[in-house]
């Protein structure tokens, strides 16, 4: 496997790898969405994980996916393991439910936020007959599932993310729950539009007999409301303000301005910083903030793309890191930054560069200890180094200098990923208020 060439995987890539390990496209729309790769290559994450090998075939023959580490998980009511589950798991669970589970089953797709329409109509439609044979008139079908896209990427400003949409997506469950006689699911579907695969026919891989996206039955006044939401607050302003007036408070809001803020977290290779790093940017995503993650290994591939991990270059990543977190912060915006940053005089200067910036800096120590960071490894980095394959490791051949300065201490050997996100929100909150 080591001499399989490797791609590494965008956010849209990693949505649809996810999708076909879990059978809800065939391997060969996942070949067809990668353009220009080997037939026999490695699919990692931007960590390069190896995750799957895809191997593509010459003639009829259907390429093969198989599967090698986990994909990674981050935290969030999308990342649910009651709700994100594989299309094969959720099928299986219907074939082999009670009746004609299968066969008079109805996918709903809820792409959209639902309105009280968009409830009304479900409801409708979950009460209607369902196809499967020997249902009679009126009989609504044994199991809705409320299929709900969401994608890793982060959503345009001002729209509802994937936590919203949801949760969103769990309160019509339970509304329907209550309104018609059958079994109410909610599945996540990893769903990034790539692939060449119609959103319908993957809801058909999830065992849905029956079709509908829910926004499709909405009325046109009621379309028409939704999409005339970003006007509202333009249209009030110039029902209660004459021109010039309106002019001035239009533009005094579209200049709001806060002042920004920099979280910056270090620690050893393991120790969790880049899981609780992506599960803190989308959750102040989901308030509304706009978040920008630089993750090390991510920014490795791009901005300090070349640069070797000696101690200049270590450092010179770091500060690169921080020049750019501290562009987002001075202009409002929110950087979160998860390098391992293992020298004091490199913190150091990403602090000087955000508070110059006139920023908020906070520095979050993920303290967790190199025998676990060790234990957990799913890349092999810390065996490498101990055997000298890998030189200027931190941790085993390179100092990590733990920070003095830290605003925040965690070990995520104790505490779990959704507490320590709270613990930085809860700090960060007190900044931004």
């Amino acid at each position: 496997m080591t001499d399989t060439p490797a791609r590494v995987l965008s956010d849209d890539e990693l949505d649809l790898l996810e999708l076909a390990l879990g059978g809800g496209l065939p391997a060969s729309a996942l070949a067809a969405a990668l353009p220009g790769i080997p037939a026999d290559v490695i699919l990692t994450d931007a960590e390069n994980t190896p995750l799957a090998r895809l191997t593509t075939r010459s003639g009829d023959l259907p390429a093969a996916l198989e599967p090698l580490k986990p994909v990674a998980a981050a935290i969030g009511p999308q990342w649910d393991a009651a709700v994100r589950r594989p299309a094969r798991e959720v099928r299986a669970g219907l074939e082999a439910g009670s009746g004609d589970d299968a066969e008079n089953s109805l996918g709903l797709l809820v792409a959209e936020v639902p309105t009280r329409e968009d409830v009304d109509a479900a409801a409708a439609l979950a009460a209607a007959a369902g196809p499967g044979p020997g249902t009679g008139a009126g009989r609504g079908p044994s199991t809705v599932l409320l299929l709900v896209p969401v994608a890793r990427h982060a959503p345009e400003p001002g729209a509802v993310g994937a936590p919203g949409l949801v949760r969103a997506a769990q309160g019509l469950a339970g509304v329907l729950a209550e309104r018609v006689d059958a079994r109410v699911t909610t599945v996540v579907v990893p769903w990034s539009g790539l692939g060449g695969t119609a959103l319908e026919d993957v809801a058909a891989a999830y065992g849905a007999a029956r079709v509908e996206t829910l926004a499709a039955h909405r009325s046109p006044a009621t379309a028409e409301s939704v999409a005339a939401l970003p006007r509202v607050r333009d249209e009030a302003v110039r029902a209660l303000y004459p021109p010039a007036s309106a002019a001035e408070v239009t533009r005094a809001a579209s200049g709001a301005h806060r002042r920004g803020a920099v979280v910056f977290f270090t620690g050893l290779s393991g120790s969790g910083k880049s899981t609780v790093a992506r599960a803190l940017a989308a959750e102040l995503d989901d308030d509304g903030l706009g978040t920008t993650l630089l993750d090390g290994d991510e920014v490795r591939h791009h901005l300090s793309k070349g640069l070797r991990f000696d101690r200049e270059s270590r450092e010179t990543n770091v500060e690169r890191i921080g020049y750019v977190a501290a562009l987002v912060a001075k202009h409002g915006g929110i950087a979160v930054a998860a390098p391992i940053a293992p020298f004091a005089a490199g913190r150091a200067k990403v602090r000087a560069l955000a508070e110059d910036a006139g920023a908020h800096f906070v520095l979050v120590h993920i303290s967790t200890p190199l025998a676990v960071c060790e234990a957990r490894d799913r890349k092999g980095f810390y065996a490498k180094a101990r055997a000298g394959e890998i030189a200027d490791f931190t941790g085993i051949s390179s100092p990590y200098e733990e920070p003095a300065d830290a605003e925040l201490v965690i070990d995520t050997t104790d505490v779990p990923v959704p507490e320590a996100v709270e613990a930085v929100r809860r700090h960060l909150a007190t900044l931004l208020t």
